[in-house]
């Protein structure tokens, strides 16, 4: 199921550049041009994360905190505001990260996977049509049969199965699966993927998105 953003931004071109980064990368999002309407839209929909303004009209990002922590929905505020005392202040309020404008996209995408795993009850099992991954024996399935995969093709299809519908570069992936330390080609997720697509019969399914990486299509 895809994550739910709500962005809190004033700046009708900020906000567009979010909306639409967020949508290619897999989320749903939600616009708010002010405190007041963020509160209404927590009141009456689920989200998995505020991504929040602090200068902003009717309520600041600093009086809009506690009505979305009520909500039980985390904050990573994106301000202007750059001098230590807003950033340690947005912090102790309880705000899950505060990343300075401008920004890059990228490390954002990463900032937010990390505090969406953070407030994601733990998992036990993943499935994706006939294809059930046990993540407590570290177990695959297709159908009812067991399907051998190294460590590394285990942890690629965990980050597909995860993030079903979702773009996923090849350098975001080598992050992800390999971690920041690692050093080599690309090339090496595109071998994986093609071991995945052989045992898993994901030729149709794990998708290949010229000139960026992968995408394995969400189920409808």
């Amino acid at each position: 199921m895809k994550k739910r953003i709500l962005v809190v931004e004033d700046d009708p071109a900020i906000s567009r550049l979010l909306e639409s980064n967020l949508a290619v990368t897999g989320y749903d999002t939600v616009c708010a041009m002010d405190g007041q309407q963020a509160v209404e839209l927590a009141a009456s929909q689920a989200f998995d994360l505020a991504l929040c303004d602090i200068m902003l009209p009717e309520l600041d990002g600093f009086e809009l905190l506690p009505h979305l922590r009520q909500r039980n929905i985390p904050v990573i505020y994106v301000s202007a505001k750059a001098d230590a005392c807003s950033r340690v202040y947005g912090l102790r309020l309880g705000a899950e990260d505060y990343l300075v404008k401008p920004f890059d996209m990228m490390e954002l995408l990463v900032r937010m996977e990390k505090v969406l795993a953070r407030n994601t009850p733990a998992e036990h099992r993943l499935a994706y049509q006939d294809i059930t991954i046990d993540l407590d024996s570290r177990s695959v399935y297709k159908g009812r049969a067991p399907v051998a995969l190294k460590p590394m093709e285990y942890e690629l299809l965990c980050t597909f199965m995860r993030h079903p519908g979702m773009v996923l570069t090849r350098e975001k992936l080598l992050r992800q699966v390999w971690g920041d330390m690692y050093i080599g080609e690309t090339r090496t997720v595109d071998v994986h993927v093609a071991a995945l697509r052989k045992k898993l019969g994901l030729n149709e399914r794990l998708t290949t998105i010229f000139k960026l990486g992968y995408r394995l299509e969400a189920e409808k």
